[in-house]
């Protein structure tokens, strides 16, 4: 009896194995694209572009452009170029990433030192920033590009942050926020 039990474990593990397609819990898709995201970080990382391409789809759009969308492979080598060349030993740092057949979605953060004013800071400065980015694929490459970056460090960025607000006691009303007494 045991040793039929043992066959009949066996055959079904075979059997459930072999129907999952999914080596290491990520389909073969979702394994190019979450690659595909990795190379566009090396080339942004190592600065040359010339391999953009093989990850980004000539007619993909990215959302993230500083003044709106960015259409087209050529445009987007373009601004990133534009981009590398105003930082100084920038570093991208994966902090979670998550991959299916269509979208990667990556938290990231970036550090580096600014070789130019901007981001509301002054050339020289060092930056240290997180963001999420969500690119959207087809047949392995990149066709749309989101980044969404926490609102304080887009405040900083904007040159807009102001000083944190003074904490307010128990009981106490904040100024101008009283109600007015009827006399």
């Amino acid at each position: 009896m045991k040793k039929v039990l043992f066959a009949i474990t066996m055959v079904f593990s075979c059997f459930f194995i072999s129907c999952n397609d999914k080596a290491g819990g990520i389909s073969a898709a979702a394994q190019k694209n979450l690659d595909a995201m990795h190379g566009i970080n090396k080339c942004i990382a190592t600065k040359d572009f010339t391999k953009l391409g093989d990850f980004i789809a000539e007619e993909g759009i990215d959302h993230a452009g500083e003044t709106g969308d960015i259409k087209g492979l050529t445009n987007m080598k373009a601004e990133l170029t534009k981009m590398v060349a105003a930082y100084d030993s920038s570093t991208t740092t994966i902090i979670r990433e998550m991959a299916d057949d269509e979208y990667v979605m990556a938290w990231q953060r970036y550090a580096g030192i600014l070789k130019t004013d901007q981001m509301g800071m002054k050339a020289g400065e060092k930056y240290n920033m997180t963001a999420l980015e969500v690119a959207k694929f087809k047949d392995g490459k990149a066709v749309e590009h989101w980044s969404f970056v926490e609102p304080a460090e887009m405040m900083k960025m904007m040159g807009g942050m102001p000083p944190p607000a003074a904490p307010v006691a128990s009981g106490d009303t904040l100024k101008g926020t009283a109600p007015k007494k009827d006399k």
